[in-house]
């Protein structure tokens, strides 16, 4: 129960890495709220759980907005945000690369943190608290050949997590982020390109451990970040990648 009596929103929460938070969040004691663009699976899974649910676009201020509202609706200021929601382009060469997909990637991957920021930093300010948790990706510490842009969005997310820490340290709001390696997730495809037993195994075969990450180890990983256990860090971003960035 380490997070008992925290309330917590996780962004894409309704499958993947976000659903393996909140599963992870909800057995140590917090209160979540399933913030995702899929509002019928967020309110399929919130029903199963017993938790609350909101339907959001990330890359949007006034979804944000709204976001936040549905929050202090349900339980006030939050303790805990989770960044995860996200997307990715196809493999592709980095000049072939639509700018539409550009625009995309950007504004879901980094815009969103910028928006939450805006949302809930003052409160947390206010009250001399918070945790913001990014999810970003052993592709911003390593970057792999075609993921070119999105690599850069991952790089982006650590950035501005050391840059968001630093300053928010003296306001008791503390910043981490989380860089998995390629899971068993919606997006899984779109970084291989085609789903193939073939691909699979050629991806693997960079993987120390030898397996994915999986939505249990992203949540036992933010469950420590996120809970007073880990008071001490900010500005970190752990990688939960088998070894994959060694």
């Amino acid at each position: 129960m380490r997070l008992e009596g925290k309330t917590a929103i996780v962004t894409g929460g309704a499958s993947g890495f976000g659903a393996g938070i909140t599963r992870k969040f909800l057995t140590e004691g917090a209160q979540v709220m399933i913030a995702d663009l899929n509002n019928e699976a967020a309110a399929a899974m919130a029903a199963e759980l017993g938790c609350a649910a909101c339907m959001v676009d990330v890359s949007d201020a006034a979804s944000v907005e709204g976001m936040k509202r549905a929050a202090e609706h349900t339980f006030g200021t939050p303790d805990i945000i989770v960044n995860n929601a996200g997307i990715t382009h196809l493999p592709t060469a980095l000049e072939d690369v639509t700018e539409a997909d550009f625009d995309r990637v950007l504004a879901v991957n980094c815009k969103s943190v910028f928006l939450t920021a805006q949302a809930f930093v003052p409160e947390m300010k206010a009250r001399g608290s918070g945790v913001f948790l990014n999810v970003a990706s052993t592709a911003g510490v390593s970057p792999r050949p075609k993921l070119n842009w999105y690599n850069a969005s991952k790089g982006w997310m650590i950035t501005a997590t050391k840059a968001m820490a630093v300053e928010l340290a003296p306001e008791g709001i503390r910043v981490n982020a989380l860089n998995p390696v390629a899971g068993e997730t919606p997006l899984l495809r779109s970084f291989m390109g085609e789903d193939t037993p073939e691909m699979r195994a050629k991806f693997l075969s960079t993987i120390p451990l030898g397996r994915f990450s999986t939505p249990e180890d992203m949540g036992n990983a933010a469950a420590f970040l996120c809970s007073d256990e880990a008071s001490m860090i900010t500005g970190a971003s752990l990688e939960v990648d088998g070894g994959r960035c060694i």
